[in-house]
């Protein structure tokens, strides 16, 4: 039987921070637990081919969701990554730190000491962006964030046009100011996706405390009198234990960090009874909370030849591909969102609540393209849905997927939202900028403007942004439907910690690769008792008419 001072399950974007700093001084052992394997190859490490290990069981675990009854019984999948870096290894590589306030907000519903002046500190040490605003930036961590060469004119064409319907162009929605239009920020580095394996968890392996087991299928956490003692797991067909002399650290995702937790009898107490699994702490609030960003693809025409549709033959995806080995440079070396926009829904909303990518041709995520000519499209949704959903072990057997509902658009509120967020959307493609480009509304199509005819597109077509997070909620030690507190410790059990997404008390406005690293980030300090980075005194911009004011 190994044993290891920190055992970390999952390789992910907090699980490879962590392998990372937890051994970073040489005094303690660090084991990483992957289910997945190697990030080699180019359908990973290539920015341009992201639609494809999003689609490949060989890194994904294929989870799909139960059929959600606002969608008319729809079944939406739930990509995960399986292979080192996670689901960094399979995303979009859009970097959004998320708004102050969404911060502010979790200290408010018992977060203590995850406000945006206790976070800002852990994001800068993270960092090394090229291009971001001088003094809110980091710019010697790990974690390179770049922007793209903005090379296509319909990326500065949706920024203005975004400027001409009266909203403001930020020079870093990372920076002082969120709100408005500009660059997207990318985890790309000279030409390669930039995961948390290549940022973190690489660097890691170069110490001789650290050790990576691939292929290994974790089972359950061992518990001997409430305390975490180790982790069982499998590998090529054995059954094996890892001994932690010191602690357990959960980092699994939003899905599997709640099952594993249930499978190891912590959980509710009367559905682990229901599986068969002895209850060892009841924690009510385990795989509760569930939440996801929802986005639809609003799609255009393009009057000019100007779209990335030539890209899409096999024979330039050929030559694409090829200067991308030979040099790490052109097409292949961006994600293509290089532009993109958060704006606040209605007054009275402090902060935005509506997130923009913008893709210069219309496609879906499988690599579908919607139209046979040139066209350009946004991913456009609301940021703070209030559906909640959970994840629920679905038996005692642990290779058996958990059951995932989200209830997506379960509340009215989000409908509204939705509607607005179309309908801003259509006022953006009016503005002079976009003239020259516009051709017909390829989706939702310009027949579709009441409500009702809204609502049955929402309905119909919605997406998920693959932005699980909530199911393991960290609040006060007091709160029933808490799971760890604000040191990530479980709840009742010692020695175990949960840190990756399933944390956040509410979701985040962006994408959630950025705070899941940054989670990972300053666990590791909480996890080495260590005192916390000094708090900031930053103040970020918000709109002084936000209460009279959408824009």
């Amino acid at each position: 039987m190994e044993s290891f001072d920190f055992i970390i399950i999952g390789s992910g974007s907090a699980g490879s921070a962590m392998a990372h700093r937890l051994s970073e001084d040489g005094r303690h052992s660090v084991l990483v637990l992957e289910y997945g394997g190697t990030d080699a190859g180019p359908f990973i490490q290539m920015p341009s081919a992201l639609s494809y290990p999003m689609n490949m069981s060989t890194y994904d675990w294929g989870f799909i969701a139960e059929p959600e009854p606002a969608l008319g019984g729809r079944r939406l999948v739930t990509p995960r990554g399986k292979v080192i870096g996670g689901s960094s290894s399979i995303n979009g590589m859009v970097y959004v730190r998320g708004h102050a306030r969404d911060f502010d907000g979790w200290e408010e519903m018992g977060a203590k000491g995850w406000g945006f002046r206790h976070v800002l500190p852990y994001y800068k040490r993270m960092e090394s962006s090229h291009g971001g605003e001088d003094d809110w930036r980091g710019t010697q961590g790990p974690l390179h964030i770049t922007r793209g060469k903005l090379a296509n004119p319909l990326y500065r064409a949706f920024v203005e046009a975004g400027r001409q319907a009266g909203y403001p162009v930020t020079e870093d929605y990372n920076g002082r100011r969120q709100e408005g239009f500009g660059a997207m920020e990318q985890t790309i580095w000279q030409g390669r996706r930039w995961s948390a394996a290549n940022a973190y968890l690489r660097p890691a392996l170069k110490r001789s405390n650290v050790k990576l087991t691939t292929r290994a299928f974790v089972r359950r956490i061992v518990i001997e009198n409430r305390r975490a003692t180790g982790v069982e797991y499998e590998r090529g067909g054995e059954v094996l234990v890892a001994q932690a002399r010191r602690e357990v650290i959960l980092a699994a995702s939003a899905i599997n960090s709640p099952k594993l937790l249930q499978l190891s009898g912590i959980g509710d107490a009367a559905h682990l009874k229901s599986l068969g699994i002895e209850p060892l702490r009841d924690l009510p609030g385990v795989g509760e909370n569930l939440q996801d960003h929802l986005e639809v693809y609003f799609q255009m025409e393009s009057l000019k030849p100007v779209s990335l549709l030539p890209a899409l033959n096999l024979f330039a995806k050929g030559l694409i591909g090829l200067e991308w080995l030979l040099f790490k440079t052109g097409l292949g070396a961006t994600n293509h969102f290089e532009s993109c926009g958060f704006i606040r829904s209605s007054a009275g909303i402090e902060y935005p609540d509506i997130e923009y990518h913008f893709l210069p041709i219309a496609i879906r995520y499988d690599g579908r393209a919607a139209a046979k000519g040139h066209s350009f499209q946004v991913h456009v949704g609301p940021m703070r849905s209030k559906s909640r959903g959970f994840v629920k072990a679905k038996s005692r057997e642990p290779r058996e997927a958990p059951v995932i509902r989200f209830n997506y658009m379960s509340h009215p509120d989000d409908w509204t939202e939705f509607r607005a967020a179309m309908r801003l959307t259509r006022e953006i493609f009016e503005q002079e900028a976009l003239r020259p480009y516009k051709g017909r509304e390829i989706q939702p199509g310009e027949n579709l403007r009441s409500d009702a005819e809204l609502d049955g597109f929402i309905r119909d077509h919605c997406e998920s942004a693959f932005h699980p997070c909530g199911t393991c909620r960290m609040g006060a030690a007091t709160d029933p439907m808490a799971v760890v507190d604000s040191e990530c410790r479980v709840i009742g059990i010692d020695a175990l910690r949960v840190a990756d997404s399933s944390i956040m008390p509410r979701i985040t406005n962006g994408n959630l690769n950025g705070p899941s690293i940054m989670i990972g980030e300053k666990a590791s300090d909480h996890i080495l008792g260590r005192d916390p980075l000094p708090p900031s005194n930053q103040e970020p911009w918000i709109n002084p008419d936000w209460r009279t004011s959408q824009r």
